[in-house]
């Protein structure tokens, strides 16, 4: 009976794959759009729109990141282990995204040679972010699950609220890669305010950890409703003519604008439960991509913004760079699917090709 219920509960979590893949869909389509369409198409509506969607992935990556997080969390918090050796197996988790983090900006600048310079190594990217985070927040592990759930929150709300500080802050003296990390800046992933994703998903990775699977219907009417409230909320608090902040940038430290994302990823997960739902354990080539989404963003970015296609940099007309969009996706879902049946052990000939000739594929 609870091995029913545990294989119950992994197989409505589909839901998170499909929210990420939805994430990962409007990524890809903002990114070729970025670095294909014409300039002087630039100041188009359809450009417009797909840039302005385009700036809410990172939001659903970091989010999600965060649900997993609350999920280690109340794994580790289930055996017995003392809070340090806790904290430790969360500082490894961070540890691992940070040397992805690394090889990634590595990868990029030796693919990028001789047109590479050496602070591309140290851009902060969304995994350093992740990586930040996740370390960060490693200490809420001394408290039980259903604390999380608030304490997550709470974090996510402060750090959301401290960003117009943080980014106004006199950072004279400060290293600038220290000020890229944790000052807002609208080239970089930074702490604040990115970070808060993280700690409204470890909240929300908590819920779900406490609900039965059977109630995971209702818990997502939840997540729907509580995601509108902070869009409207949200939306009212930020166009009211005073502030609580002396100086604030809307689109770069707000914390009406971390809130209404996060409200809108919540509505979406919904979305996506009752999608999964309606089908029934059949594929879906939406949650192949969030399945795989750190594949299919490290692909997709040397892929788009490499050499591989420069001769169609910012000059193919809108038609063209749609149906440049539509090749890349489903590339990418091919690449994703490919890479999952490998990882299945579906593909046992290529695995013992691989384990030849290079070990490391075994």
């Amino acid at each position: 009976m609870a091995r029913d219920r545990i294989h119950a509960s992994q197989s409505r979590l589909g839901f998170l794959d499909w929210t990420r893949g939805l994430g990962a869909l409007v990524m890809l389509q903002g990114h070729v759009m970025h670095s294909f369409l014409s300039k002087d198409l630039r100041s188009g509506s359809a450009y417009v729109l797909s840039q302005f969607i385009g700036g809410m992935p990172p939001a659903f990556f970091l989010f999600l990141t965060g649900v997993t997080l609350g999920f280690l969390m109340d794994s580790l918090c289930k055996k017995e282990h003392s809070h340090w050796e806790r904290v430790m197996a969360t500082l490894k988790r961070a540890r691992y995204l940070l040397v992805v983090a690394v090889l990634f900006r590595v990868q990029m600048w030796v693919f990028s040679w001789p047109y590479s310079s050496l602070a591309d190594l140290l851009k902060v990217d969304v995994l350093n972010c992740m990586a930040l985070t996740m370390a960060a927040l490693a200490w809420l592990i001394v408290f039980d699950t259903r604390q999380r759930v608030i304490y997550g929150a709470v974090v996510g709300l402060l750090m959301a609220c401290a960003s117009p500080l943080v980014s106004h802050a006199d950072w004279t003296g400060v290293p600038l890669l220290v000020r890229q990390y944790l000052a807002p800046d609208p080239f970089f992933f930074s702490f604040f305010p990115w970070g808060a994703f993280v700690a409204f998903g470890l909240s929300a990775g908590s819920v779900i950890r406490l609900v039965p699977s059977e109630d995971y219907g209702k818990m997502m009417q939840w997540s729907v409703l509580v995601g509108f409230g902070l869009i409207l909320g949200a939306n009212y608090f930020s166009g009211i003519p005073y502030s609580l902040y002396e100086k604030s940038e809307f689109w770069l430290d707000a914390p009406g604008l971390i809130l209404i994302k996060t409200g809108v990823v919540m509505a979406l997960a919904g979305l996506g439960y009752l999608w999964m739902t309606y089908q029934e354990g059949r594929w879906s080539w939406v949650a192949v991509l969030g399945q795989h989404s750190l594949s299919v963003y490290w692909v997709h970015v040397e892929l788009v913004y490499g050499r591989w296609m420069g001769g169609w940099k910012a000059s193919l007309g809108l038609g063209e760079t749609m149906l440049l969009s539509a090749v890349v996706i489903a590339a990418m879902v091919v690449m994703a699917e490919g890479k999952g049946r490998y990882d299945r052990g579906e593909w046992p000939g290529l695995r013992v090709a691989l384990g030849k000739y290079w070990p490391l594929g075994a």
